[in-house]
């Protein structure tokens, strides 16, 4: 599968004026979907990159961390509304949680203290935490969205004392390992690119130093290439169980805080990023780190993503975000997903059977059918869809609905005479008005 020519053509145009104009010393990229490359393009000679050359991902190396805390959330390790001071105890900023660490609203300021993380070879976990004081602490939480690197630092520390295992270990053994992700590193490993600050007099490239971030890694360490970056995309549009289950990534996804109160055009959910670009919404995360730039992002109904990385400290007139979105919202509006084929659903059975069909309220015609395993309920303004839980009990697990019970009330012969959702009573009469 690929894009269509003229597609790519207008893709290709995106990447190549960004290279171009943004006076880089290599850029790449790719649009993906369902962990395949459809189309890339590279720009530049120094070097020339393919899709299995690394370059640096910074930051999106939060979006692995935020995957290892909620993935130990789930298999009971904490609670994301544990305060930080449980698992780390003695710090003073400890009355902050680990859900408000994940969504860069804990007050938190942006670095940790000492010489610019990014350029300074990093300490252990007991170093960053012995160097904490209240002053770290620009605001309260949730007052605003308010970006912090240290936040991260931090939630790696609580990965690593809750487990016993180093954080690149727990990034290596469950998510990248299960993934195949095999060239995304905690190290470059050839080929990869060096990268550059680019002189903005004479266009000379400087060479920039590859340092280990220490307990640091967590915010921005890895390095990755555009085919492991294709499987990390499809990730967020059809997660992985071994990695997480997909209501877990569903709730990754929801907005945390919105970041641009003027015009609502991005927020920030527990890891990733989300952008506004239309009527459309792609989550995401960007990164750098001295050298590089780098940025993903995927819109999750049509399972299409994009891949960016420049060997750069930043495009001359634009950035790397904007190149990705440009970039994916030509790919979503000419490339939509195909439908799935229509496929009759099996005859329903047992407690199923005797849900489907008509059913009124409030002088209101709704009706519940077959959805697969599940069944779905349509009416005026509503859609849930229903699973089963137990005897005349069912789970809404989409749609409007979506948690609540529906609860099958039977007369004393065991008949169904009504059916109970969160309170609201439907019956097989269309007179029915309570």
């Amino acid at each position: 599968m690929s894009l269509l020519p003229e597609t790519g053509r207008r893709v290709e145009e995106i990447a190549v004026r960004a290279q171009a104009e943004g006076r880089t010393p290599s850029l790449a990229l790719a649009i993906v979907r369902d962990r395949a490359v459809l189309h890339q393009v590279v720009a530049g000679e120094h070097p020339r990159p393919d899709a299995k050359t690394q370059y640096r991902l910074g930051s999106i190396t939060k979006t692995i961390t935020a995957a290892l805390v909620l993935q130990l959330r789930d298999e009971g390790f904490f609670a994301l509304d544990d305060l930080l001071y449980r698992h780390l105890p003695g710090t003073p900023i400890g009355g902050v949680t680990l859900r408000q660490l994940l969504g860069h609203v804990s007050g938190l300021q942006r670095e940790p203290d000492g010489a610019w993380w990014e350029r300074t070879p990093g300490g252990d976990v007991d170093k960053l935490l012995a160097e904490l004081g209240y002053d770290k602490v620009a605001g309260a939480p949730f007052r605003r969205y308010r970006y912090s690197n240290l936040a991260y630092g931090l939630l790696g520390a609580v990965l690593e004392r809750v487990t016993g295992e180093s954080w690149a270990t727990l990034a290596g053994k469950r998510v990248l390992d299960p993934l195949g992700m095999k060239r995304t590193t905690y190290s470059p490993v050839e080929p990869y690119a060096r990268g550059y600050v680019v002189h903005a007099l004479d266009s000379s490239l400087h060479e920039e130093p590859r340092l280990d971030s220490g307990a640091m890694a967590p915010a921005g360490q890895l390095w990755s290439t555009l085919t492991d970056m294709a499987k990390w995309a499809a990730f967020w549009t059809d997660p992985a169980p071994t990695v997480l289950a997909r209501e877990t990534v569903d709730e990754m996804c929801a907005p945390v805080v919105i970041s641009d109160l003027e015009s609502w055009t991005e927020g920030h959910g527990l890891g990733p990023h989300l952008y506004r670009v239309g009527e459309r919404v792609f989550v995401g995360h960007g990164g750098s780190m001295p050298g590089y730039v780098a940025q993903f992002a995927v819109h999750r109904r049509s399972r299409l993503g994009v891949v960016v990385f420049a060997n750069a400290y930043g495009l001359t007139g634009t950035t790397i975000k904007d190149v990705a979105l440009a970039a994916l919202a030509v790919a979503v509006e000419a490339e939509p997903a195909t439908p799935a084929p229509w496929m009759p659903p099996a005859p329903p059975t047992g407690e199923a059977a005797t849900l489907v069909g008509r059913w009124w309220w409030m002088g209101r015609e709704f009706e519940i059918t077959p959805y697969g395993d599940s069944l779905l309920m349509t009416g005026p303004n509503h859609r849930s869809r229903f699973t089963r839980e137990a005897p005349d009990h069912w789970r809404g697990i989409e749609g409007d609905n979506e948690g609540e019970i529906l609860h099958l009330l039977r007369d004393d012969e065991g008949q169904v005479q009504a059916i109970d959702i969160a309170t609201f009573v439907f019956k097989r009469d269309p007179a029915h008005l309570a």
